[in-house]
């Protein structure tokens, strides 16, 4: 038995032990953004091995993997699952200092319960413990939702879906856990690979019973999709974004363009930027419109490896972070819409670390008192999503912005097993304020910080995404 991950882990003083055990390891978890398969909540699916759930999806583990020198052929090939389990388990020691050694023995111990340290020595007998845990059925999708004390989660869709997965989930009694879509439209934005695009917006046009003949046609069809979405309890949206876009065009302009692109003729650059930014601003008003929360990913470049995107397709470790400047088109962007009075609640989050203080400061701008931290920025996110990224974010956040009003972690994962990174944030959080009451720069008042600390952990979600029947943890406390 190691101890690694102990009942104090990551806590490193009294008042952060007592803020963490006391609030922060109780409260529920409103998963807000993450990338999990509706279908295998609705099923309810099972696992018969820990290598398909802990490494079936995981591009994390698998760059780690590389990196190690592991062969793709064990990574994602036909490798069967002893082999590529003791590959993982050969790469867990190399990745020392980076947050998958604490994210994987965390999981092994919330889930599994398992203490020892994973290596080439242990990787047989902690595989079959797992694997024997595995057959309970509380290990199901459903169970490990529960057993993480998970009340919300919000998946990542695109517009085209029909949602009945999220309607089977609901119709179930005896599953209460909520699970709500997102409305994620990036296909529709990607003009420049003009015949996938033009493919979609048949499918598009299928999906919302309109004929895609025009641009008012596509922003009819995109309305439409989007009204079925808010019918069925949608109060977000997402985009994922190298760059935001905010370029001058006319509607017109934009309309002759459109019949161009859908002809199969291929936009120049700063054509496929205008549209673009079109679109990005027609689909805030919507969100505007319907009250929803939208929130804007940006700084990823994607797929930089045409090797790994030829052979695994996207989503499989073949991207980077991007260095390109954004301060003037999101201002611009943002400042539209505020000029108008439709800027919707919004969250802003960066891939780029530079950009760190950029979006705190950003965010801060365009806040109107009309509600409580209305424009965000959000928590640290793919590869910042670590213990520096989160320090980072939150120091930077609370030097620049309001710490007390942030809506907190999520997932981002499509992992089952990813529910352990609120803990892990938890435990960040209890510390930096722990550290911060120790040494006198904040009151040791446990009243006031244990307030702060509910607040970031659950409750600014809870009033902030306006979902019906979802209380904050103060409330519900109190029947």
């Amino acid at each position: 038995m190691s101890g690694f991950i102990h009942e104090d882990f990551m806590l490193g003083n009294g008042t952060a032990r007592e803020l963490y055990h006391g609030v922060a390891e109780r409260l529920p978890i409103l998963d807000y953004h993450n990338h999990l398969p509706p279908a295998e909540i609705a099923q309810d699916k099972r696992w018969g091995d820990i290598t398909e759930v802990w490494l079936g999806k995981d591009h994390y583990k698998w760059r780690a993997m590389r990196a190690n020198g592991v062969p793709e052929r064990v990574i994602t090939g036909e490798a069967d699952p002893a082999e590529r389990f003791a590959a993982w388990a050969a790469t867990v020691p190399a990745t020392l200092r980076n947050p998958l050694y604490h994210w994987t023995h965390l999981e092994l111990k919330r889930y599994f319960g398992v203490d020892e340290l994973l290596s080439p020595a242990t990787a047989d007998s902690i595989r079959q413990a797992c694997n024997e845990r595995l057959a309970d059925p509380a290990m199901s999708c459903r169970g490990l939702l529960r057993q993480s004390n998970v009340t919300l989660a919000c998946t990542t869709d695109d517009p085209i879906d029909n949602l009945e997965h999220h309607a089977a989930c609901a119709a179930d009694p005896s599953f209460t856990v909520r699970v709500l879509p997102t409305f994620r439209p990036d296909v529709v934005l990607a003009v420049e690979r003009t015949a996938t695009w033009n493919q979609y917006l048949e499918k598009l046009g299928e999906a919302a019973d309109v004929q895609i003949l025009s641009l008012d046609d596509l922003l009819t069809a995109l309305d439409k999709r989007h009204a079925f979405f808010h019918e069925r309890g949608c109060r977000l949206s997402d985009n994922g974004l190298e760059t935001i876009y905010s370029d001058d065009y006319t509607r017109a302009d934009m309309a002759r363009l459109f019949e161009r692109l859908r002809s199969g003729a291929a936009p120049r650059m700063l054509e496929a930027h205008a549209f673009k930014s079109m679109l990005l601003h027609e689909l805030a008003l919507m969100h505007h419109a319907r009250g929803w929360t939208q929130q804007y990913h940006f700084g990823a470049l994607r797929n930089v490896s045409s090797r790994i995107l030829a052979r695994l397709g996207p989503d499989s470790g073949g991207d980077t972070i991007a260095d390109g400047s954004i301060g003037h088109a999101l201002a611009r962007f943002l400042d539209d819409l505020d000029r108008k009075d439709r800027l919707a609640r919004t969250i802003l989050y960066n891939l780029n670390p530079r950009d760190n203080a950029l979006m705190a400061a950003m965010a801060g701008s365009f806040n109107d008192g009309s509600e409580p931290g209305k424009i965000q920025w959000g928590s640290g996110w793919w590869f910042l999503d670590q213990k520096q990224g989160m320090e980072e974010q939150l120091e930077t956040l609370s030097q620049i912005g309001l710490l007390s009003r942030f809506v907190g972690m999520l997932t981002d994962s499509r992992s089952f097993l990813s529910f352990t990174r609120h803990e892990y944030f938890r435990r960040i959080l209890c510390n930096m304020i722990g550290a911060d009451a120790e040494s006198g720069l904040l009151p040791g008042d446990m009243g006031l910080l244990g307030g702060l600390v509910r607040d970031i952990c659950h409750d600014n979600a809870a009033r902030y995404f306006k979902f019906t029947g979802i209380e904050t943890y103060r409330e519900a406390g109190t029947r």
